[in-house]
């Protein structure tokens, strides 16, 4: 027997394969009663991951939709490197920082070329790739399945990597930032990978541009409260400055 957050987990996941579903096809699958269903399913669509219908529910494709890193990486560009130029802020020599694999993140790696004593841990190859041939950064890969999409390593292997690891520093992106459903990224392997990249650093910085706000993916990997520093863009609204404020965590928002 499943608990209630367990099978509304699960629910989504069913709902995402097979593109839609009834409830008394679920009520069947989940061995339990079709107004348990009808009440998870309200839940589910309140969270934004699926689109209840007469009789059932359908996968909203758009909690699942994830551009390319190339896609990515041409929108907001300056508020993008506005972000990053104060994440570099953060870092000295001496630090050991972990990167995700985010565009937000890319442009960060561009700004740390100038640092003369750096540990660098990525799951992004192409990272990896900008930071390779400075002297003064040691550039540590995980392992793990090629994400395609975001051309990051994900999975088992890379999630081991990170058990290994103690970091100053994780620097995180992010697909969606709400205030009810925390933060979230389409891909549930990558949401799981993230989590471990927060679980291995002494402090956790969250970069997004304002666009982020109020959007929920797929794949949850943090609330509010497990980041210590958010630095957004200005287009973010006062209720989510207050949000964040609330939980006692830092943020700083730049000019782009």
């Amino acid at each position: 027997m499943l608990y209630e957050e367990e099978r509304k987990v699960k629910i989504a996941q069913y709902v995402q394969e097979h593109s839609r579903a009834s409830v008394p096809e679920l009520s069947q699958y989940f061995e339990v009663s079709e107004s348990t269903i009808r009440r998870d399913l309200k839940e589910l669509e309140e969270s934004k991951l699926l689109k209840r219908t007469h009789g059932g529910a359908v996968f909203m494709q758009e909690v699942n939709f994830e551009p390319t890193f190339i896609e990515k990486e041409d929108k907001f560009r300056k508020e993008k490197e506005s972000i990053a130029r104060k994440a570099a802020e953060f870092i000295k020599d001496g630090d050991t920082i972990l990167l995700d694999s985010g565009t937000t993140i890319f442009h960060l790696a561009k700004e740390i070329k100038v640092f003369s004593n750096l540990t660098v841990v990525t799951n992004s190859l192409i990272l990896a790739h900008e930071l390779q041939g400075y002297k003064g950064i040691e550039v540590l890969v995980t392992g793990g399945v090629l994400r395609q999409q975001t051309l990051a390593l994900v999975g088992p292997i890379a999630e081991q990597s990170l058990k290994m690891v103690c970091v100053d520093k994780a620097f995180i992106g992010t697909n969606g930032m709400d205030i009810r459903q925390g933060l979230t990224t389409p891909n549930l392997i990558e949401a799981a990978s993230k989590r471990k990249m927060i679980e291995a650093a002494k402090e956790v910085i969250l970069l997004s541009d304002h666009t982020k706000e109020g959007k929920v993916s797929f794949g949850k990997f943090a609330d509010f409260e497990e980041i210590d520093k958010y630095i957004v863009s200005d287009g973010i609204s006062e209720e989510y400055v207050k949000a964040i404020k609330r939980v006692g965590k830092e943020i700083y928002i730049v000019k782009s």
